[in-house]
């Protein structure tokens, strides 16, 4: 008989994960995910991607404001769940949670473990400027991302792909793995490893600040930071006082090599056709895609005649 499964996780990362369950008859007995938030201009209550899926499988959802209650544990052990898996649900779960389904709780995460442990890694593993990255089923404990490991599957990466697309091709990766995975775990075919704490690396959460440019740095690692914050929270630098976001970058490279742009970092030297070519603390990164405070994202070459050599990026404002 297969296992009485609660399913934890809130975003659009864990939604094929919760449809591979689904698909392949696996019983799903409740979706625990984070409250409604709102959205939007106007802030209307929005369901999170996890719950409106399983409101479309007629799975019963449990979105509770805290977990470390005697209410809400209750309420999980009335379910009587076999396995806890937990795809980005968002929080911690305490010892008495990981005590109560006796098959365990499973948590896939989108890094090779113990590479990037914490909220963010699918940002971190670019932003960083990893060549690879991937996905981990994991035996959970009570510290971050410090479970046994059961299973991991890589993927390669170029310097074009952004956040945005990475998280995709992950969340469908690991949906894909997961019912075979959970048929080994089941039949005792996968042996749990220990992490190597030595290799560990963090990829702490997001927020608003990290997505500014800082122009002294190199070309390639403000072309990793656009990649690493797109979409959110989206990299940006101040030009004329207004802030500018950056969408799509590239690093210039000038073959055979020409004038490096020996302009001070944050200096427009090239602005005449289809890119605007910023100077870095290293090299030069050319801007393809940009968005004004007041305008909608386009690309540079339908805007770069708006911008003058010479001109200033950056310079936090106030």
């Amino acid at each position: 008989m297969r296992p009485r499964i609660i399913f934890m996780g809130t975003p659009d990362f864990a939604v094929p994960a919760l449809q591979a369950l689904i698909d392949h008859d696996w019983p799903v007995v409740a979706v625990v995910c984070q409250p409604d938030r709102p959205k939007g201009r106007h802030g209307h209550l929005q369901a999170p991607p996890v719950k409106q899926t399983a409101q479309a499988a007629g799975i019963p959802v449990l979105q509770p404001l805290k977990i470390r209650t005697p209410e809400f544990e209750q309420s999980l052990a009335d379910l009587r769940p076999d396995l806890i898996i937990t795809v980005a649900y968002g929080r911690i779960l305490p010892a008495n949670l990981l005590q109560l389904p006796p098959r365990g709780c499973l948590n896939l995460h989108a890094s090779l473990l113990p590479q990037l442990r914490g909220a963010a890694p699918i940002n971190w593993a670019l932003i960083r400027g990893a060549r690879e990255t991937g996905i981990t089923l994991m035996l959970m404990d009570e510290g971050m991302d410090t479970g046994d490991i059961l299973l991991q599957k890589s993927l390669p990466l170029d310097d074009r792909i952004d956040a945005g697309q990475l998280s995709g091709r992950l969340a469908v990766m690991g949906a894909e793995l997961l019912p075979q995975a959970l048929e080994d775990y089941l039949a005792g075919r996968l042996v749990a490893t220990a992490q190597d704490d030595s290799l560990a690396t963090k990829a702490p959460i997001m927020t608003r600040e990290t997505g500014e440019i800082d122009w002294t740095q190199s070309a390639r690692a403000i072309h990793n930071l656009v990649r690493g914050t797109t979409p959110w929270p989206g990299a940006y630098t101040w030009c004329d006082g207004k802030r500018l976001k950056i969408h799509r970058t590239e690093v210039r490279s000038d073959e055979p090599p020409a004038d490096p742009c020996p302009a001070a970092p944050g200096t427009v030297c090239d602005c005449g056709g289809d890119v605007i070519s910023v100077a870095c603390g290293e090299g030069v990164l050319n801007l393809l895609e940009i968005q004004t405070e007041s305008g909608r994202r386009m690309f540079s070459s339908a805007c770069s005649h708006n911008y003058r050599l010479g001109q200033t990026m950056g310079g936090k404002q106030h």
